[in-house]
């Protein structure tokens, strides 16, 4: 499980556009919420635990977003606030995890709020027999499938003896994306690759774990930059291999479907390494060449 981290950000506001100022107690990384929090014009104080990274608590005056050049966004103003009691970063797991109670609350409210959405929307879900019971389906679909990865413990790991002390590259793949973007709520799917350099004196995971472990962050509201890491960051805390690559290769429906509507064949490639495999030139290029011949394979 990662290791805990408890950082504290400080925005001291003397004049417009001025910065952040981040207090680390870990050199671990910050996450992708909290790095977004780019400017303020206020005094803005909250505390971010991150035994997954989620958000336990949040005190802060309000204040409006800057852009980049520090002049306030008059068109889309927007305010740093408290986040909702027990809210977290939308790629991270809730403090404490769901029991099957606390989810049949969530759905039972998620179920409210949809159909006050579709009210707004002006589609009939009272009357109309395609829509009739849709805002519940989708709030437990939410819930259930596509969160899940929010609400449910992590995967538990199958540790082998590495009795062999085996110490060269293990590549898996592909294994199946299915996620959500969090910019737009469309599907993301696609492919990911995992390259691990055991450590002779460590242990070894079942196959099948690595499948488990990225079917779980995906669960999730995500963007594929901050999934590559999320998957690598579990896998290093909880193996300790030498070395460690992971390749995501994936369409955006965000992309294909709406505004520029690309090409089902558009694709977004991003990779993370981790140890050996961040240094060593020849192992990443074994790494990237049988995840490129996998990948052939799926689209021959």
């Amino acid at each position: 499980m990662a290791a805990g981290i408890s950082l504290a950000i400080i925005a001291a506001v003397n004049g417009p556009g001025t910065k952040l100022r981040t207090k680390f107690s870990s050199n671990n990384f910050l996450t992708g919420g909290a790095r977004r929090l780019a400017r303020a014009e206020s005094t803005d104080a909250f505390k971010l635990n991150r035994g997954f990274g989620q958000i336990t608590r949040v005190t802060c005056q309000p204040g409006i977003a800057r852009n980049a050049v520090g002049d306030s966004m008059d068109d889309n103003v927007k305010t740093l606030r408290p986040s909702p009691h027990g809210a977290a970063l939308c790629n991270e797991a809730i403090e404490g995890f769901a029991d099957r109670a606390a989810k049949a609350a969530m759905i039972a409210e998620a179920s409210q709020k949809l159909e006050e959405l579709f009210d707004v929307l002006r589609i009939d879900h009272v009357n109309d027999h395609n829509t009739r019971d849709t805002p519940r389906r989708v709030a437990r679909m939410f819930v259930e499938e596509v969160l899940r990865g929010r609400y449910d413990a992590p995967p538990k790991i199958t540790e082998f003896e590495n009795v062999e002390r085996y110490d060269r590259l293990i590549i898996t793949g592909p294994i199946d994306v299915r996620s959500t973007c969090a910019h737009h709520l469309l599907p993301i799917h696609g492919q990911a690759f995992v390259g691990v350099l055991p450590s002779p004196e460590g242990k070894i995971i079942g196959l099948s774990k690595y499948d488990r472990i990225v079917e779980y962050f995906c669960a999730r509201l995500q963007i594929q930059e901050e999934l590559v890491s999320q998957i690598g960051n579990y896998i290093v805390d909880a193996t300790a291999p030498k070395g460690l690559a992971i390749r995501i290769s994936a369409v955006h429906m965000c992309r294909t479907h709406r505004g520029v509507r690309a090409s089902e064949q558009s694709r977004m490639i991003n990779s993370a390494f981790f140890g050996e495999m961040l240094h060593n030139q020849d192992l990443k290029n074994e790494f990237l060449h049988e995840a490129l011949a996998l990948e052939r394979r799926i689209t021959a």
